[in-house]
């Protein structure tokens, strides 16, 4: 079956995409593990930051090729690339330092992000739903991040991270509004290409022992990341959510948080109190108040579209 043409829902069960979407989430929930392991080792957060994307920028490059005519949105789509991949600088310096179910919670803020800037850029004003939730998210991520459950040294990683979904809430819009123009895997490609051109000049600047990992276990890390938590999962959500559609992907799609909770909890040994559980339940909900605009990757935004156009 054809990935670029992988929406026809008799080709695949409603049971098995939501299988896949569930798998999609979980690779993207592994994101802590790989990204701790990875600095520990000693490389730069903006490395591993570049390999996640690399891969997928590098596999899928000749899209970007088959494209080049709608040379506008694939440099839209290279301004989105920029700012995911920037962004996501902060949200591995936070789980180097802080609780991975804080920074967590704090990164599904995407939503968020998302709302205020299709309003104050792209004037689409957000519905009564849709603002609701984004409440909701904003007042998990204040539990989850209080006082009581952080300590001071901590915040100013956490503040950060938030540049990851704020660069994840403009990379949607973009693919919302720009890139309706480009194949599913064009938008993938020229994305990851973005994010890889955007970090390249922190990798020139970098000493070449924070670029690489020192160890084989270390490549085998690289490989995790690059395979297991950005190309296959994005894969799989573009398979998959035509099939189950908007509201079942969002929800099947939340996975990715409490799978957060469970790397912090069984490879760091963080302990995830009653706070963070009840901050994830009220991320849950929002997401499923509001399906059309909880949208967690590039490639489920694809789909989305590809279920009839963008959700507006």
């Amino acid at each position: 079956m054809s990935i670029e043409h992988a929406d026809h829902p008799h080709l695949l069960g409603p049971g098995l995409a939501t299988l896949g979407v569930i798998a999609a989430s979980v690779g993207f929930g592994l994101v802590p593990y790989f990204a701790r392991s990875l600095t520990a080792e000693g490389m730069a957060p903006h490395a591993v930051a570049f390999f996640r994307y690399a891969i997928a920028a590098s596999v899928l490059l000749p899209f970007v090729w088959q494209a080049r005519a709608n040379w506008k949105a694939l440099l839209w789509g290279l301004c989105a690339g920029v700012a995911m991949g920037v962004g996501w600088i902060g949200y591995v310096r936070a789980v180097e330092i802080a609780p991975v179910s804080t920074v967590g919670v704090l990164y599904m803020t995407y939503p968020v992000f998302t709302l205020l800037i299709a309003w104050l850029v792209f004037g689409d004003r957000p519905g009564r739903r849709a603002v609701f939730a984004a409440l909701m998210i904003i007042a998990a991520a204040a539990l989850a991040s209080s006082p009581a459950a952080i300590s001071a040294d901590h915040l100013s990683a956490l503040v950060l991270s938030l540049a990851a979904p704020l660069g994840f809430g403009f990379g949607i819009n973009v693919l919302v509004h720009k890139l309706v123009v480009l194949k599913p895997l064009a938008r993938i490609s020229c994305v990851s290409l973005g994010s890889v051109l955007g970090l390249l000049p922190l990798m020139a600047a970098t000493p070449a022992a924070a670029l690489f990992p020192v160890s084989a276990s270390g490549w085998w890390l690289v490989a995790g990341i690059a395979f297991g938590s950005a190309l296959i999962p994005q894969l799989l959500y573009t398979v998959a959510a035509p099939v189950i559609g908007t509201a079942r992907t969002a929800i099947a799609g939340s996975f990715e948080l409490p799978t957060m909770f469970l790397v912090g909890w069984f490879a760091f040994g963080e302990p995830v109190g009653i706070t963070q559980w009840i901050a994830c339940a009220i991320v849950i909900s929002a997401i499923a108040l509001t399906p059309g605009k909880s949208i967690r990757s590039v490639a489920a935004n694809i789909a989305v579209e590809g279920e009839g156009g963008p959700k507006h």
